[in-house]
């Protein structure tokens, strides 16, 4: 059973910075598409950024971009993925929110869709105070 290992995430102050990191579990499993998604409570969960399917380029959702950047760890020299960061600065109060990791193979669907990954990781907790 694959695994996703997450680390990072804490509380901060607005316009503070946070790295969350996620590997998988299995020396032997790389994935096409491996995204972050956050659930604040009472709300979905919401794709916010992914690598999909190759892609040089990580997709971004529009409240992130120009403050959240998605890079992978390419030590493996290959295609897949196994190990992805997520650099957020300026934070703003509404990042708030439990966030994720997720990855999977066959990637059906959007990148923005948590019914496209098959694999997740158990949370880490981003707050942000004004």
């Amino acid at each position: 059973q694959v695994q996703l290992v997450e680390s990072g995430g804490g509380s901060v102050q607005a316009g503070g910075s946070l790295r969350l990191s996620c590997a998988t579990s299995e020396y032997t499993y790389s994935s096409n598409c491996m995204g972050w998604f956050r659930q604040a409570p009472g709300n979905e969960r919401e794709g916010v950024a992914a690598f999909y399917f190759g892609g040089r380029n990580p997709y971004y959702a529009d409240s992130v971009k120009g403050r959240f950047t998605m890079a992978q760890d390419n030590a493996k020299k290959t295609v897949y993925l196994s190990k992805v960061y997520l650099q957020m600065n300026n934070l703003k109060p509404e990042d708030t929110a439990m966030y994720y990791c997720a990855a999977d193979t066959a990637c059906v669907g959007s990148w923005n869709s948590s019914r496209s990954f098959h694999y997740w990781g158990q949370g880490t907790q981003v707050t942000v105070s004004s």
